[in-house]
């Protein structure tokens, strides 16, 4: 009897369970996050894409440790509207400042809305996935912006005459240590579309409209957030890190030279 039993009972999927431990181990991921793309530790080579308004580097900034949203986009420093959680901020750190009161004012540091980076490129070895959107802090910003600026590089995002960049990611075993990245372009310019892309005008033709992957919520939702905080929402845990709300975005395009003068244009 117990052998027959035994004969409807699937053995333990292995793989499946190294995947959920995998999953348990780095967020379990939402339905359309298969665009954000976050470095592993080691070295990884990516190329940044070029984007049809001229500017591959976009700055966000967000909210962050707002009860359990991992990061709210700022009306006002990113379209210079009304934002309830900058006018909270700032109303606790004065009184902060005026009261000598050292818990206000960490608290609203914590608030404060802050810049996050976000990158179009193509991952080399992953190539098959297609578009990935990089979210980087300021130092991996003013690195690129750098190798842009110097005419050993140039447009180092020109699908003809670019380069592919190195990362290195460095993930410190001290607790409370951030991760250091470190970039650096190939030496030799390289094209974007090699044997390992099928299609190059498809490819830049889905570059996405990366402000459009965010929720962008009203002032009124806002609010209804930070009233949930005051009532004790506890807070999600600290993050730098905004790829939250990126979703996947695709669309077709023609031939190469028209999407290529399209991004030019």
């Amino acid at each position: 009897m117990i052998n027959k039993q035994k004969e409807k009972i699937m053995a333990i999927d292995l793989e499946a369970m190294r995947a959920k431990l995998e999953q348990s181990k780095n967020g379990y991921k939402k339905k359309g996050d298969s665009t954000k793309w976050r470095p592993e530790q080691g070295d990884q080579t990516i190329r940044i894409l070029p984007t049809a308004d001229g500017d591959p580097f976009k700055e966000y900034f967000f909210h962050y440790n707002v009860g359990k949203n991992p990061g709210l986009l700022c009306p006002k420093k990113n379209h210079g509207e009304n934002c309830p959680i900058c006018d909270y901020a700032s109303k606790l750190w004065r009184e902060g400042v005026d009261n000598n009161d050292d818990v206000a004012k960490r608290e609203a540091k914590n608030l404060f809305a802050r810049n996050r980076y976000y990158s179009p490129i193509l991952v080399r070895g992953m190539e098959s996935e297609g578009v990935k959107v990089w979210a980087y802090g300021k130092t991996a910003y003013q690195m690129l912006l750098g190798y842009v600026l110097d005419p050993d590089y140039g447009d180092i995002t020109d699908p003809e005459t670019g380069t592919d960049i190195v990362l290195n990611y460095d993930i410190p075993g001290t607790p409370g240590s951030f991760p250091k990245t470190t970039l650096k372009p190939r030496r030799r310019p390289s094209v974007l579309c090699d044997d390992a892309v099928a299609d190059c005008a498809t490819l830049l033709e889905s570059i996405p409209e990366i402000e459009a992957l965010f929720e962008r919520k009203t002032g009124i939702e806002l609010q209804t957030i930070l009233d949930a905080y005051h009532e004790g929402e506890p807070p999600a845990q600290a993050s730098t890190d905004t790829t939250a709300g990126v979703e996947k975005y695709a669309s077709v395009g023609d031939d190469v030279l028209g999407a290529m003068n399209r991004l030019k244009a």
